[in-house]
């Protein structure tokens, strides 16, 4: 079981990212810590730290529920893309092991599909 992320186009050809649930929790907890921020303190995972008191474009993706919930604007696609390339790319620059460099990979495909949410203006979907 995992989780699917991938323009709401109605295009089944269109690029698509995938998780498993714990592997998007993971990639959730790094990019949270590349924001100065501690993803198991928050509200919604385990801790009381409103996310009233972060600021990141990445708070779409990083606050939004594993199943369910609303799909993402293409507006807010374009806030996460910018600063999630910023972080895969500094990612890249670190080296390290094999779960960050899975953790880059995932980072540009999700861009990818990210991009492709904004050039067609269609939400970013979850399933």
């Amino acid at each position: 079981m995992g989780l699917i992320l991938f323009p709401g186009d109605g295009d089944n050809s269109s690029p698509d990212v995938s998780w498993s649930y714990s592997g998007f929790a993971a990639f959730r907890r790094r990019l949270a810590e590349a924001e100065g921020f501690d993803l198991s303190e928050m509200s919604g995972f385990g801790g009381e730290r409103p996310w009233s008191e972060v600021s990141t474009a990445l708070e779409p993706l990083l606050d939004h529920p594993d199943h369910g919930g609303d799909d993402l604007l293409s507006a807010q696609c374009a806030s996460i893309l910018v600063r999630l390339e910023a972080v895969t790319d500094q990612w890249a620059q670190g080296g390290g092991n094999h779960l960050l460099q899975q953790h880059i990979e995932d980072g540009r495909q999700l861009a990818a599909v990210l991009r492709l949410c904004i050039e067609k203006d269609v939400p970013l979907a979850f399933l």
